[in-house]
């Protein structure tokens, strides 16, 4: 098979019967690279040594039957299209290997031009799969949770309130400090949910007066107010379909909280000056950065609207309260910035490191990526050293560690990697397929750093790389 062309697909022919695997083989090689097997047993070890872009095969066959193979197959090698072939087709036979994830089913004996277009009809359909797991996958990379750095427990704890909100169509209150990210949450629970195709509207409520306020978020009608000269819609008409995202609701008049408080109760408004009422069909998710329960009890929020936005709270993290992600956002930030200012800067040394680490951060995550900027920016070598650190920085490091009782925790990013890595693991239940998924690695890659860190596999031994 090595003169075969590379570039076409891999069929999997599995049939204890001598004639027709053979005959199926005959059949599809002029478009295929075929491999046959006699056996569930041949067929998995077929595709340990080469992956299979489709597995046909036999239901009725000695041994394990192809309904057995078919789960190992789903289970081992999910991107294999299995179709599954028997002489005894039944409807109870044919819903239980859909049910474990066969693409299709024919019967013997096989009509070959039939064969031929399922074959292609899969192969479109997986190839189709792919691309919208790639788009996602680059999606995630730039709106989703891989854009939210950290791996410490409260981000882990972070990440699965996103994990489990996103898919619903739930309003979200997130509250945190400035600069902790929570637009970047916000988002990621936009692109992760199925309105991810719709748009995402931000409207930042604290930089517009009530007027601004109103005709933004409800749109206008042309006269509705001096300079109103034509009709304009609202941010709830622009974000339809999608997610509007209104961040320090804390800061809106209490006019406004009443007409916002209508449009989540009845999803229904009008613009200024407009008598005509329209239907939001949105998600919200709200951000603030202050105590929203303590502006009820002080009569500055309205009770009932706090409860409306806040369905699924979600608590930002400041950077003090996880200070073992300092260096994976290091990192992040210097391969951001380095190329962008023509710096060959690789990494920071561990006495800078502690410093950072040592420090408060009170503008938190913003003002550590800004920190980091301007190292780069002014950086003397490849490593960033405590020199390169500002001085501003260098004596809040030092006011902090006379003050606090116990020494700040240092954590390289190979020990952080290892504690993600270790996490997703045992939240897949040993499942290191599931894992890998999880973490966005291949398979392969999870197995090698397993099995660097002596960690046994469920043989009870380090498992070599596969």
């Amino acid at each position: 098979m090595n003169d075969t062309p590379a570039n076409k697909p891999v069929v999997l022919v599995v049939d204890d019967e001598k004639n027709t695997r053979e005959g199926l083989g005959r059949a599809l090689r002029r478009d295929y690279d075929v491999v046959l097997a006699e056996s569930a047993a041949a067929a998995l070890k077929a595709l340990d040594e080469r992956p299979a872009d489709v597995m046909l095969s036999d239901v009725r066959m000695p041994g394990e039957d192809g309904l057995a193979l078919l789960r190992q197959v789903r289970e081992k090698h999910p991107a294999t299209v299995c179709i599954l072939l028997t002489a005894y087709g039944t409807v109870e036979t044919a819903v239980e290997a859909m049910k474990l994830g066969a693409q299709n089913f024919l019967t013997k004996p096989v009509n070959l031009d039939q064969l031929d277009l399922v074959l292609e009809r899969a192969l479109r359909a997986r190839d189709l799969e792919r691309e919208n797991r790639d788009l996602k996958r680059r999606l995630d990379a730039r709106y989703g949770l891989e854009n939210i750095v950290g791996s410490s427990p409260a981000m882990e704890r972070l990440f699965d309130v996103i994990r489990q909100a996103a898919p619903t169509q739930a309003t979200v209150l997130i509250e945190g400090a400035s600069g902790t990210g929570k637009e970047l949450v916000a988002q990621a629970i936009h692109h992760l949910s199925p309105r991810a195709a719709g748009p995402f509207v931000a409207v930042h409520c604290a930089a517009l007066s009530r007027e601004l306020l109103e005709s933004e978020l409800f749109g206008h009608e042309k006269g509705a107010f001096t300079g109103a000269i034509a009709q304009r819609k609202g941010r709830f008409e622009l974000a339809s379909g999608g997610t509007l995202f209104l961040d320090e609701i804390g800061e809106i008049d209490a006019s406004v909280q009443v007409k916002l408080l209508r449009v989540l109760e009845t999803r229904q408004f009008e613009r200024v000056g407009g008598t005509e009422t329209l239907t939001a069909d949105i998600r919200v998710v709200a951000a603030t950065n202050r105590d929203l329960a303590a502006e009820v009890r002080a009569g500055r929020f309205r009770e009932d609207l706090f409860y409306r936005l806040n369905v699924v709270d979600i608590r930002m993290p400041t950077l003090a309260e996880r200070t073992g992600d300092i260096p994976m956002l290091c990192d992040r930030f210097v391969k951001e910035f380095a190329p962008q200012n023509g710096r060959s800067v690789s990494g920071i040394e561990p006495a800078a490191m502690a410093v950072l680490q040592a420090y408060p951060w009170p503008g938190n995550v913003r003002e550590l990526r800004n920190t980091v900027e301007k190292m780069v920016v002014l950086s003397r070598g490849e490593l960033l050293t405590v020199q390169d650190v500002p001085a501003n920085i260098r004596d809040g490091a030092e006011t902090a560690a006379r003050v606090s009782p116990e020494p700040i925790p240092t954590e390289s990013l190979a020990q952080a990697e290892k504690r993600k890595i270790l996490a997703a693991l045992e939240a897949a239940g040993g499942n290191r397929s599931r894992a890998a998924d999880a973490l966005g690695i291949s398979r392969r890659t999870l197995h090698r750093k397993l099995a660097a860190w002596g960690v046994p596999g469920r043989n009870g031994r380090a498992e070599e790389e596969l």
